[in-house]
């Protein structure tokens, strides 16, 4: 029977690949080859090649797929495309929600890898291509600034209950004040990488002035943002790209029993949520569209935060907008698009 496509689905751990072969037929039914563990080595991944070498068919092309595991899954996807395999890597709240469908009784590592391969069998995946290598350059950088202002975070906590107490431990505040500073001189010293990585390529460096032209958006956060989504490359859409973040509304409504309230779902890259956090708040504050739009908001339904958040989406979907369009923000953008809907017909066409 003919073959239609063939999916390896693994389910990728700090040091194991649980791996599962699978194939769709023309009757359009899911058939599994087999399954094997491989360690996340360079050696683990020769013998997954050698693996899946036994078992595929030359009809058509296979397709690795697997989550995206924090960092644990990009040396396998990495050494795969170099090895001129096809790659698609999805995201985890995909699969399990996915996973939530099927007759799956016990959760396991190959029951997981058995729920990636149906739905690489299932879906039309885009193919992975690995991040611009500047983008790669500065995920990294932003990513380990963000562990340094976590840690800035608990000692300034720790600094405020030290000169709280009755009788503070001037040892203790001299090592707590130490270490903030040396935070802080760290912080200071990526974010002048991040400014030079930026210069150093034209390109990247339009795209941030443009976006940089929305209210409350400085260059970090469209560091941020580009570093996060490889420079939009996978995002098809505004509703894909809110999606992505979690700033998606998940709302869950049954006949007249069960009515939840609206949320966003979380689900998604955290660090894309919290780059626009700041931002948000700032362009209500001084930028008298979403001042507008926030207010709103609240008069609506009387939530400060939910309102916050639709401000966070729409601040993405217009760095995504202003990034494919290659465009700056126009602050009378809004005011025109309505003026243009309420221009009257010519009297020719009302009288026709």
């Amino acid at each position: 029977m003919k073959i239609l496509k063939q999916v390896v689905g693994i389910d990728v751990a700090m040091d194991e690949l649980v791996s599962k072969f699978g194939f769709l037929n023309e009757e359009l039914n899911i058939k599994f080859k087999s399954d094997d563990v491989f360690k996340n080595t360079e050696k683990g991944f020769v013998k997954l090649i050698d693996w899946t070498e036994k078992h595929l068919s030359a009809e058509t092309e296979l397709l690795f797929v697997m989550e995206a595991t924090g960092v644990y899954h990009e040396k396998l996807a990495h050494w795969l495309h170099k090895k001129s395999k096809k790659v698609s890597i999805v995201l985890p709240n995909k699969i399990s929600n996915y996973a939530r469908t099927l007759d799956i009784k016990t959760v396991t590592d190959k029951t997981a890898a058995e729920a990636i391969t149906r739905f690489g069998l299932e879906r039309n995946l885009d193919t992975w291509e690995p991040p611009h290598q500047i983008y790669s350059r500065i995920k990294q950088l932003t990513r380990e600034r963000e562990q340094i202002v976590s840690e800035r975070t608990v000692i300034k906590n720790r600094l405020h209950a030290e000169n709280s107490e009755a009788f503070p431990n001037p040892n203790s505040l001299k090592r707590l004040n130490k270490r903030l500073k040396l935070l802080n001189g760290q912080e200071k010293e990526i974010k002048k990488e991040i400014s030079q990585m930026i210069r150093e390529d034209k390109k990247v460096q339009d795209h941030v002035n443009n976006i940089i032209t929305i209210p409350g958006v400085g260059e970090l956060t469209a560091a941020i943002v580009l570093a996060e989504t490889n420079g939009f490359e996978l995002i098809r859409n505004k509703k894909q790209l809110t999606s992505y973040a979690g700033l998606d509304v998940r709302e869950k409504q049954s006949g007249i029993s069960v009515k939840g309230k609206p949320r966003i779902s979380k689900k998604g890259n955290r660090y894309l949520r919290k780059a626009v956090h700041l931002p948000a708040l700032t362009a209500v504050k001084h930028c008298e569209q979403y001042k507008r739009t926030y207010a709103g908001l609240v008069g609506r339904h009387g939530i400060k935060m939910k309102a916050l958040v639709a401000i966070q989406r729409k601040l993405l979907e217009l760095m995504y907008i202003l990034y494919k369009t290659e465009s700056i923000f126009d602050p009378g953008y809004e005011e025109k698009r309505k003026a243009l809907i309420n221009i009257p017909e010519p009297l020719e066409s009302s009288l026709s």
